[in-house]
């Protein structure tokens, strides 16, 4: 199996994987979705709330801000010498005490640890108006998308089948399939059409060029567009509250465990037969 990446930066990534099956495709996806690890806010106590907003809906809007998250400082409370009591090991404590008329965002959120701070300080909360305050004190804590969609480290998390674009000697390069193309991949030579360089990638496989070739008058498409079953094109995008490339580590890493506890469970039972 080979990764080859075309794109990899802070939070983005795109890559593709060779000699793989849909299976484990759509396993390293739901793995980088719903079992890598972060920080969310899970606890709110409520002091003051004069908004227009009920204290559950405020709660809710808290555990959605993604928060700067560093696994080798925090583990999940069930891992935690505490026992799931809260210590400085498992949570990061947060503060809110303002006073309107302001929009409260998350620059507002006072973390006692500064590097488990909000991802980003422009995102609106409540609005206050003259009189209205808000005072209270938030504790987040480690844990997976299994437990809750807001412990999912991605915003956009998925991949395709890798275009296969095949082009017979029956094309005359008469351009219809050229025009239809949405992603611009194809382009007319002398004598047929053939795809532009670096563009396949592009190809949503939406087959519209298949469809002009048959409106032309041919019996059968000159152009034939396939998946590639054994190779596929991923794009991740996380959160800011941790690196892309630690997401995918991260994923591989939870694969290659289930698939050596999986073979460590078939080895003791075929032992035991």
């Amino acid at each position: 199996m080979d990764i080859a990446f075309s794109r990899l930066e802070g939070e983005v990534a795109k890559f593709v994987i060779s000699g793989a099956n849909p299976a484990f495709a759509n396993s390293l996806r739901r793995t980088m979705i719903g079992e890598v690890p972060k920080l969310a806010i899970e606890d709110v106590m409520i002091y003051d709330n004069s908004s227009a907003l009920f204290d559950e809906m405020l709660a809710h809007r808290l555990g959605l801000i993604p928060l700067k998250t560093n696994l080798s400082e925090y583990k999940k409370k069930s891992e935690c010498s505490c026992e799931g009591k809260g210590c400085s090991a498992c949570e990061a404590i947060y503060t809110i005490s303002i006073e309107g008329p302001c929009v409260v965002k998350t620059s507002d959120l006072l973390a006692q640890n500064p590097e488990a701070s909000p991802v980003s300080p422009n995102i609106p909360i409540v609005s206050l108006e003259a009189g209205q305050k808000v005072v209270l004190e938030a504790h987040a804590e480690i844990n997976t998308g299994l437990e809750h969609a807001k412990w999912q480290p991605t915003l956009a998390c998925g991949y395709k089948s890798y275009p296969v674009i095949k082009i017979d000697e029956r094309c005359d390069a008469c351009g219809h399939c050229v025009d239809e193309c949405p992603r611009d991949v194809l382009k007319l030579n002398k004598k047929s059409v053939e795809v532009i360089e670096g563009k396949l990638i592009d190809c949503s496989m939406c087959r519209l060029c298949e469809k002009a070739c048959m409106a032309s008058g041919i019996k059968n498409s000159a152009i034939k567009v396939e998946p590639d079953t054994t190779k596929f094109i991923f794009v991740v995008e996380s959160d800011g509250s941790l690196p892309v490339k630690e997401i995918i580590l991260i994923g591989l890493n939870n694969l290659k465990g289930k698939s050596d506890s999986l073979v460590d469970v078939l080895t003791n039972i075929s032992g035991a037969i």
